[in-house]
């Protein structure tokens, strides 16, 4: 158990992309981390339409192969250096959180309650940037670090197909894990004034 409260949490909580293929912790705590925050974390309607797949080993091996393939058809020759550094770093961590919703469940619901039928999905977008946040604060109060990116839509088709992901999921975020071997870097912030107002 941490002794981090939850404040120095929120504030440690970085991007890291300088991560290693090591866990500070066995894959049944990291798996019940994640299952815990799925459980708990807040949805419209409690709708639970966030859908998670957790890779190690080959399978995010794989995924980050697919990235790289996918990517190396679309970024010019001539740029994609920077672009083939960036998925080696994320490929050399230790496992990937792969974010979905079930679009099924999601749909469901507009024909249901019609009345709010614009909101339902960005409402479940809403969710699912919260359980993002979850767990990736989760992961770093264990001592891992994580980064969160976006090659959805690119490479959507793809990952169902490779690890059989229900068509209904919609692939939203890709976060990769490991232990940090740097920390991150330096962050600046707006004065607060012109972000919280006090009446």
């Amino acid at each position: 158990m941490s002794n981090k409260s939850f404040m120095d949490v929120l504030k440690n909580r970085r991007t890291i992309y300088t991560l290693s293929k090591e866990t500070t912790i066995p894959n049944e705590k990291i798996e019940e981390i994640i299952k815990d925050a799925v459980r708990h974390v807040p949805s419209a309607f409690n709708n639970q339409s966030a859908r998670i797949m957790i890779l190690y080993g080959e399978n995010h091996k794989k995924l980050w192969e697919i990235v790289m393939n996918t990517l190396r058809k679309v970024v010019p020759a001539g740029n994609f250096e920077t672009t083939e550094n960036k998925i080696k770093g994320l490929a050399n961590s230790y496992g990937t959180v792969l974010f979905f919703d079930s679009t099924r469940t999601t749909k469901e619901l507009m024909e249901k309650f019609p009345l709010y039928r614009d909101n339902f999905p960005v409402w479940a977008e809403q969710s699912n940037g919260m359980l993002q946040f979850a767990i990736w604060a989760l992961l770093e109060e264990q001592g891992l670090g994580a980064s969160l990116q976006h090659y959805n839509p690119l490479i959507d088709d793809e990952v169902k197909d490779v690890f059989g992901i229900p068509k209904s999921w919609k692939l939203i975020a890709q976060m990769p894990f490991g232990k940090p071997t740097a920390p991150a870097t330096g962050k600046e912030f707006l004065p607060i004034e012109k972000r919280v107002i006090i009446l």
